[in-house]
């Protein structure tokens, strides 16, 4: 009687055993899509924001400039004014580009050394146009790059440099003392 209490008492515990466990997955499953929807409203509460964002900023680039006969003339024009180039590789779809030339153009001290030290470009990257015979006098372009990037010219357009910007970065935006040195020494390691 014992023997049989016993093995009753186990089969019905593995019978109320996998009855929880058929439960419990479901249950998890639940919870994890209400995160999953959490999650997915977060993020769209974020891209919201951004284009909100990005709508309000300048959009600089010109998908349609000729690059090459723009460039050729801030050369010569750098050569009469004794400035170096500073070309801004992006695009108007890239948030952080347009972040980035707004913070300069409403950050006075940025802005002075800007227009002191340099001409400034917008080397458009997009799909309508990649400009890529442009990219490929100052980058190797089977490489990865990341946006924005900074290629400084000296006047006589001789390649001196080129900057990530993500050593710039502070948060969601840029680090004054990090732009204000690259600026000054048109570099930051």
């Amino acid at each position: 009687m014992k023997k049989l209490s016993i093995t009753a008492f186990l089969m019905l515990s593995t019978l109320i055993f996998s009855q929880e466990t058929k439960i419990t997955p479901d249950v998890k499953d639940s919870r994890d899509k209400a995160l999953l929807v959490k999650a997915d409203h977060a993020e769209l509460e974020a891209k919201k924001k951004a284009a909100e964002e990005k709508a309000k900023l300048p959009k600089p680039y010109n998908p349609k400039a000729d690059a090459q006969k723009d460039i050729e003339k801030l050369i010569a024009q750098a050569k009469k004014e004794n400035k170096n180039i500073m070309i801004q590789a992006g695009g108007n779809w890239c948030i952080w580009c347009l972040r980035f030339i707004q913070f300069v153009q409403t950050t006075p001290e940025l802005k002075q050394i800007v227009d002191k030290n340099y001409l400034y470009y917008h080397l458009n990257y997009s799909p309508d146009n990649k400009n890529d015979k442009v990219f490929a006098k100052y980058i190797n372009i089977k490489e990865q790059q990341f946006y924005p990037f900074f290629i400084i010219l000296d006047s006589n357009g001789k390649k001196i440099h080129i900057q990530q910007s993500e050593v710039l970065e502070d948060g969601k935006g840029y680090s004054k003392e990090k732009v204000k040195e690259f600026l000054e020494k048109g570099k930051v390691l």
